[in-house]
């Protein structure tokens, strides 16, 4: 009952589904935020994160059950493509007056809109002169602000070459590796479900939204490919992950031009 109610919630706060299969790694992650709490029973920690009450920590209780694995230069490809096909007239659009934005949609702990910034900056070294923006959301709050700080471990930078380390980032005293510079200036992190509300009135050039929708059943997948596409510029692009797929794109005004990424009818 417990774990049914865990389900209840994580696909009513965030369009989580949860398989039964996934019963055990559900227990490790819930009964640790039971015992920090200091509830005595997951039936009292349940009922306290549905009270006005519990707020805050059903907060952290939707960020122990997303699932946050992420690499910079992640699925290469796609940056590959951003960089022939979308970088060189958003270049000269910003140069002529225009704006760029780019939006990161599930950006975990940022490796994700931190490589999208480097390759901007390095195709388009003046871009933060310009109105060019990367909008990177999560719904996870704790890793949304591991992002915003833009510090790594040096194991964790293996995806950047030694040219892109020495033009975007400095090592600390502890070997830690900080994005510095006019780079800091292109993203800007923020908390967003993306199964709510969405407060952004623009729209984008590209959006990143990779490696999400396999956590939710087919109809929030549907939904939510289709509020992606509105957000799309006629032209833009949608990246998504190695193992998903829009299930019917020219429905929501797309075109498949490779297996995983979508450009927006023009």
């Amino acid at each position: 009952a417990d774990f049914q109610m865990v389900r209840r919630i994580a696909k009513h706060e965030a369009g989580i589904f949860i398989p039964d299969s996934k019963s055990t790694l559900v227990y490790s992650r819930v009964s640790r935020r039971v015992r920090e709490s200091g509830m005595d029973s997951f039936q009292a920690y349940l009922g306290f994160v549905q009270s006005p009450a519990g707020r805050a920590e059903m907060n952290k209780l939707v960020c122990a059950l997303t699932t946050n694995v992420t690499s910079f230069f992640r699925e290469r490809p796609h940056f590959v493509h951003m960089e022939q096909n979308v970088l060189p007239g958003l270049a000269a659009k910003l140069r002529s007056g225009g704006r760029g934005r780019m939006w990161s949609a599930a950006c975990s702990t940022g490796q994700e809109p931190w490589s999208i910034a480097m390759s901007i900056m390095s195709a388009f070294p003046e871009a933060a002169s310009y109105d060019m923006r990367i909008l990177a959301t999560d719904i996870n709050s704790e890793v949304v602000a591991q992002a915003a700080s833009g510090t790594y471990v040096e194991s964790e930078t293996d995806g950047i070459s030694t040219k892109q380390k020495s033009q975007f980032m400095q090592a600390d005293a502890r070997g830690n590796l900080s994005f510095v510079g006019n780079i800091r200036q292109l993203p800007a992190f923020k908390v967003l479900n993306l199964n709510a509300d969405w407060p952004m009135r623009g729209q984008f050039s590209v959006i990143f939204c990779r490696n999400v929708v396999i956590y939710f059943d087919e109809p929030t997948r549907e939904r939510l490919w289709g509020r992606l596409a509105e957000k799309l510029e006629k032209g833009g692009f949608l990246y998504v992950g190695h193992s998903e797929k829009v299930a019917n794109p020219r429905r929501c005004g797309l075109e498949q031009i490779a297996p995983t990424i979508y450009r927006k009818d023009s």
